[in-house]
């Protein structure tokens, strides 16, 4: 443990975020599949994404805890905000034949404190009740990670999944995760899955860009 002028401990720093993979991007590209449309969030999701995060079955395995109106919009803030900062992020999916909020996918950086740390992007998706044994789940991963493959500073991903949570379990083996190993997350006996670039699983849909990149990193 390091010391202060003092003498005192001092803190090791904080772990930088992911940013290596970043893709320059600073919004979600359009991704669209036979009957999703992968999109950038906006403000007028918030009633749809503050629903599905108040339902106990969609959080069963995301915390166990179901968030108020105030906590989805800092989520939502946080979902338009990660594409600025590390190229990568989450994407609203809706249905391209309603246009009905569906869920979310996404890759991010949760800083978890874990030993060895996760030191590449993290994928994760979350879907609402009425979406559920759609095979809406896997579809949108797929596209997500198809798009992921085609981004040269992406590379290897990982996901963490509940071992209680059998769906999502699936849905990370269709998509080409192999099962690195297993340990207790906050009181959950948790799995974590990782994918190299290119593996089985990644089913294409059409890409549109946003826009020129305004940085790479």
């Amino acid at each position: 443990m390091a010391l202060t002028e003092d003498g005192s401990a001092s803190r090791p720093p904080p772990a930088a975020p992911v940013s290596t993979r970043a893709t320059g991007l600073t919004v979600a590209p359009l991704i669209e599949t036979a009957r999703l449309r992968l999109r950038s969030y906006h403000a007028g999701d918030l009633d749809d994404l503050a629903a599905m995060r108040a339902d106990p079955v969609v959080m069963r395995y995301v915390g166990g805890k179901t968030m108020t109106r105030l906590d989805s919009w800092s989520r939502l803030l946080r979902c338009a905000g990660t594409w600025p900062l590390l190229g990568f992020g989450f994407w609203a999916v809706e249905e391209r034949a309603t246009g009905r909020y569906a869920g979310e996918v996404s890759f991010f950086d949760a800083l978890r404190d874990l030993a060895p740390r996760i030191d590449v992007p993290e994928a994760g998706w979350l879907f609402a009740t009425w979406a559920h044994g759609r095979g809406y789940a896997t579809e949108a991963v797929s596209a997500m990670l198809a798009w992921s493959d085609a981004q040269p500073r992406m590379g290897e991903t990982v996901c963490i999944v509940d071992t209680a949570n059998v769906a999502s379990q699936r849905v990370a083996l269709k998509c080409g995760y192999v099962e690195q190993r297993r340990f207790d997350y906050e009181g959950d006996a948790t799995i974590l899955y990782r994918r190299c670039a290119g593996a089985n699983g990644a089913s294409p849909g059409s890409f549109s860009s946003p826009g020129t990149p305004t940085s790479t990193r």
